[in-house]
């Protein structure tokens, strides 16, 4: 081995040599870099696909399961079924739960259009018309809100209903619903899933139609599929739990003076005011009880709209109409809940909503359906409509009223109530009831000739003590016990139809064993609108929903589905034959369940009425006016 060099002996560097490690160092160095860049990208894919598991997971637990619990679903499930949770169990276990959603935004097919068809705001919230109960979903990314201080009570009306938002389902739907139709443990919450689950197909059925109908050029044949699958829909949904209690109450009557308020709100901006007004002015706010079927315009989907609003006159001087964009209606249930003073009464769980898309409002024969099994065992059944206002202690005043008549437990209350205005004085009642005495076959080719009833005058008995007898029950107010839900149950199959439900369900209930009676006095004023208030109409919705603006194509529904009134009350020329002669017997589904009770014959009710098929008449009944019947 050679003697080492010395430093300054070794040869120097050439530029040509500097030059290629310069090159090399930069290469080593671009090297190092990329890979350093590599890895910092591998752990970040990871991590990512760490976190989106945990997400995954996340969701299909609260898809499966309704969100993060204290306790586990089977245990939860086992505790709803058994009804054995303790009260502080019940908040842990319902309250603290995130509301279950529908986890992905609809692509733009999957919206209504402002037009009733497909298209519409691709940015608006998940739009499904209810949570999707067999999933546990939402369609509304907020806490699902529940009440906080349910006092022991009943079983059935456990794990409660949660108010708010919009469509917020009860988690662990699965075995409640199965529970609720097997007919031996019903719920509440199985039941309020049930009608969600239903409203949720209608509402995908309905989107499908809404599409066909963009090509359809035969609105006739358009009518039929759209009445064909409704039915189909009411066959798998609904009647399966109907048949599950016929003869029955769902639930135990109880006799604790309760009284369930039966609301049925299409588009109402005075809900929430009634629902103030009805128990600051009950004498007992405790028992007050209300089910709200909540048909809104929730501006998810669509832009609102208004309804005919007058805004002239065209050259004969007759009113012309415009349909304007409208913000999204008003929820009465929020404006309710969330006020400090009535808050407590939802908190308590007094308040049942249930919440339909606009575009599943089908009428208010429907709606009152849907309210009737919102009922939970309240002693008394008030139905109403959600623009009312109250006289003091309205509550106890009525009960008294109908426990005075002669028919009590089977005797119904009903009148048409006094009107008010919006700025009218606080209302005091004590007026004179009105008398459902009169009736008449309709003129109108709208309404098919369908008999519509009327009031009569006053009493001119003064020697009565007690209320006496009338012919027939108003859809908008009638007080009777909830046995009633029993021997007349509401009938599913009446979609789209604005005529026919009072002389239908007032034949069925007198033949059914139940006497008519009309309060002494008024107890309630209603708001009645005409159509200059321009208020919105479901026939408009139905009319935007198919393409078909204006009240038409409901009408066209209507005209098919009024045959099930007609041959229920006795039309000859609606004969259960003629109707299968036409090729119209879907009308007719289960109208032997949802016809005339057994107590006493139809033909006694058209004698009674002094109803003349032959001649279109209604001829006067002077028992009624005199108050003769007690």
């Amino acid at each position: 081995m050679g003697p080492k060099r010395s430093r300054s002996s070794r040869k120097p560097i050439s530029g040509n040599d500097a030059d290629g490690t310069s090159r090399l160092l930069l290469g080593l160095l671009a090297f190092a870099l990329l890979v350093f860049a590599s890895t910092i990208c591998l752990l970040a894919a990871g991590l990512a696909a760490h976190i989106d598991d945990e997400e995954n997971a996340g969701v299909e637990g609260r898809l499966r399961g309704g969100g993060d619990t204290t306790i586990n679903d089977r245990s939860r499930s086992n505790a709803a079924l058994a009804g054995t949770t303790t009260v502080v169990e019940k908040k842990r276990n319902y309250v603290q739960g995130e509301l279950p959603v529908q986890q992905r935004r609809p692509h733009a097919a999957d919206h209504v259009g402002h037009d009733g068809g497909v298209g519409g705001a691709s940015d608006g919230k998940a739009a499904a018309a209810v949570s999707d109960a067999r999933n546990g979903g939402g369609g509304n990314a907020q806490r699902a809100i529940f009440p906080t201080t349910v006092p022991d009570g009943p079983a059935h009306l456990n794990p409660p209903l949660p108010y708010l938002p919009p469509h917020a389902a009860v988690p662990n739907a699965d075995p409640l619903v199965e529970a609720t139709l097997s007919g031996a443990n019903p719920t509440m919450a199985g039941i309020h899933a049930i009608l969600q689950r239903f409203l949720l197909a209608l509402h995908k059925s309905n989107r499908n139609f809404a599409t066909v109908a963009k090509t359809e050029q035969d609105r006739d044949a358009l009518r039929d599929r759209v009445i064909e699958a409704y039915f189909d829909l009411a066959n798998e949904h609904l009647i399966p739990f109907d048949k599950a209690y016929r003869g029955r109450n769902i639930f135990p009557v109880r006799e604790d003076g309760s009284i369930f308020m039966s609301l049925a709100s299409f588009r109402d901006h005075l809900l929430g005011a009634t629902l103030k007004e009805a128990f600051r002015k009950a004498e007992h706010p405790e028992r007050i009880f209300v089910g709200a079927v909540v048909q809104n315009c929730f501006g998810d989907e669509y832009t609102c709209k208004t309804g005919a609003q007058v805004v002239g006159k065209d050259a004969q001087g007759r009113p012309k109409t415009k349909v304007s964009d409208a913000p999204p209606d008003k929820n009465g249930v929020e404006e309710f809940c969330t006020d400090p003073e009535y808050k407590k009464y939802c908190e308590a769980g007094q308040v049942r909503a249930l919440y339909v898309n606009e575009t599943e409002s089908l009428g208010p024969a429907a709606a009152r359906y849907y309210a009737s099994k919102l009922w939970g065992g309240e002693t008394y059944y008030l139905q109403a409509d959600a623009h009312l206002r109250f006289a003091p202690n309205f509550d106890t005043r009525y009960v008294a009223e109908i426990n005075s008549a002669k028919a009590y437990p089977k005797a119904v209350l009903s009148s048409y109530p006094p009107g008010f205005s919006e700025g009218d004085p606080d209302y005091k009642g004590g007026t004179t009831g009105a008398r459902l005495c009169t009736c008449e076959f309709s003129h109108s080719d709208v309404e098919e000739h369908i008999i519509r009833i009327n009031t009569g005058g006053h009493c001119t008995n003064n020697n009565v003590d007690g209320p006496t007898q009338i012919s027939f029950i108003a859809a908008g107010f009638f007080f009777a016990r909830a046995e009633f839900l029993r021997d007349v149950p509401f009938d599913p199959f009446l979609p789209w139809c604005f005529m026919g439900e009072e002389i239908a369900l007032s034949s069925r209930a007198w033949t059914s064993g139940w006497d008519i009676y009309a309060p002494r006095q008024n107890l309630i004023a209603h708001q009645y609108r005409p159509g200059r208030m321009g208020l919105p109409k479901f026939w408009g919705s139905v009319g935007r929903l198919f393409g078909r603006p204006g009240p038409g194509f409901n009408t066209r529904l209507q005209k098919k589905l009024i045959k099930r009134v007609k041959n229920l009350v006795g039309y000859p020329e609606v004969s259960t034959e003629e109707v299968k002669k036409e090729g119209d017997e879907l009308v007719l589904t289960e109208i032997e369940y949802y016809g005339m009770g057994n107590v006493r014959t139809r033909e006694a009710y058209l004698e009674l009425t002094n109803i003349d098929f032959h001649d279109k008449t209604c001829k006067h009944m002077q028992w009624c006016n005199k108050c003769e019947l007690a």
